[in-house]
Parts: structure tokens; sequence; C-alpha cells
């Protein structure tokens, strides 16, 4: 079925620039927002804008007439409602109307442990019980399988104003100097996310994270220089305690080339 209606739960660092291009590709596009400032700035970007605020959000109407879409993608950061998103996202998925047929889940690579070796998909279940906030969502999420859910993990986010050389600039005694980054630039998680939805990939588990891991002190150090400022001092090398996040299976699923595959080559991009 052609997706002609996208609804992007959580208009912020990742979902606008996503709805953006939705909109540039001919979606219609419905984005929600917590600001009321934000409502016209969405209008003028081509996203019909809804003011959803949680867990404060009263209005089922406003929430029903958003969920009206053929897929909906849930981009809510957990960390500033991580008391309630799990109920939040159980109360949007009790809402979905017989109309959503498709969610794309927008995770993490934290779901991870620090297993010190490369991870990949099923080095992590998602479980009614998981210690992790964001398993325990994604197995909420598959008990929906009339909307063919796909989960996308993603490893550290940068670009747009979220720049890695404020991190840790001017730190000192900085641990795991050796370990390597799983890092990914938003210009490639938009794309992935766009190839998802165009290529109807659903039904997946996919981790999102460049190819290549240069380590933390070579990716900070240059990270904070390209900014021009003091770069961090990292601790003699302790015990290892790492994760390197595999990819293979999306680039492999989507047939998908990173615009960044190292993330030390965009961090003098114009695109940060």
């Amino acid at each position: 079925m052609l997706t002609k209606k996208i609804s992007v739960l959580g208009c912020g660092w990742l979902g606008l620039p996503l709805a953006e291009e939705l909109v540039r590709l001919g979606y219609k596009v419905n984005g929600s927002t917590t600001t009321h400032s934000k409502i016209e700035e969405l209008r003028k970007k081509g996203i019909q804008p809804f003011l959803l605020s949680f867990p404060e959000n009263s209005s089922k109407t406003a929430l029903a007439e958003f969920l009206e879409a053929d897929v909906l993608v849930f981009n809510l950061p957990p960390s500033k409602i991580a008391d309630t998103y799990e109920q939040l996202l159980a109360t949007v998925l009790d809402a979905a109307p017989a109309c959503l047929k498709h969610i794309l889940f927008i995770s993490s690579t934290s779901v991870y442990p620090d297993l010190n070796r490369e991870v990949t998909e099923i080095d992590a279940e998602a479980t009614p019980n998981a210690s992790s906030l964001l398993l325990r969502c994604e197995h909420l999420v598959q008990q929906k399988p009339q909307l063919k859910p796909t989960v996308v993990r993603f490893g550290g986010l940068m670009g747009g104003n979220r720049h890695p050389g404020r991190w840790m600039a001017g730190k000192t005694d900085v641990p795991q100097p050796e370990a390597p980054v799983n890092m990914i630039h938003l210009a490639d998680c938009v794309k992935i996310l766009v190839q998802i939805i165009q290529q109807e990939k659903w039904g997946f588990t996919f981790n999102a994270c460049a190819p290549e891991h240069p380590s933390r002190k070579v990716f900070y150090t240059k990270a904070s220089l390209a900014l021009g400022l003091t770069p961090p001092q990292f601790a003699t090398q302790q015990e290892w305690q790492f994760k390197r996040i595999n990819s293979g299976f999306l680039q492999q699923e989507l047939h998908y080339q990173f615009i960044y595959s190292d993330p030390l080559t965009c961090l003098s991009s114009p695109e940060f």
C-alpha cells in the first residue's frame, strides 16, 4: 500500500528535519510539538501542526486526529519524560486508528550493555520485564503486529546543533580513551528513516550507527579542536568497557550507504 500521510510525534532535533524532508518528497505530514510558538513554524514548513503536550495532554480528539495517517514515527526522547514514557506510548498505541498501518519507533543503542565486543541486533531482546526502558517500550510496540512496527536503534546523535566537540572539551581524567565511539550524523538519521518508509521495510529491528568507530581519544580530541576548544585529557587506559555497534544488517536490507561512514569526516562540516 502506498504511503501517503505520515505523523511525526516529536518535531525536535530529528523529527523536524525528517518532517521537512518528507514534505519535500511529497508526503502529507502531521507534526506534533509541545510549544505554542512552534505551531506557526511547522505550518510555514508545510507540516500540519498539532499541539500535544504529554503527559498533560487532555485532548483525545487532537491525538486521534494527529494519528490519522498511514505511518506513525514515534520520536519522543525518553530522557525528558522517563517516568511517564511507557504509559504515554501505551496511550498512543491504544489510540491508533484503523487507518494507521505502520509505526516507526525510534530507539537507541543504549539498550546494549558493554559486552567488550561487536554487538548486533540479537544482543538485546525486547521483553516486558527488561531493565531498559527502551527495550520494554520496543516490546510494547511489537505487541501491535497489525502495525508491522520497525524499530531503529540509533547510535550517538550528532549534527545540527549537536557538536560533540562541546561534550568533552576541557575535561580531565576522561575514562576509556581507547574504547570505540558509536556515532551517527543527523543527515544519515533522516535518510535512513526515509528509506525505511519508501522501501516499506516493516517488521524489522535495525542498528543505525556509522560503520567506522574511532577511539574516544581520537574522536573527542579532533571534535574539540574543530571548534577551537581545549581538547580533553584522558585517563590512563583502564579495564575496557565498551561495545562496537554493527549496522551491517541495516546496510544489507536497505542497500544503504552512509553519508558519513566515518564520524571523524563530518566534524568540520557546515552541516553542524
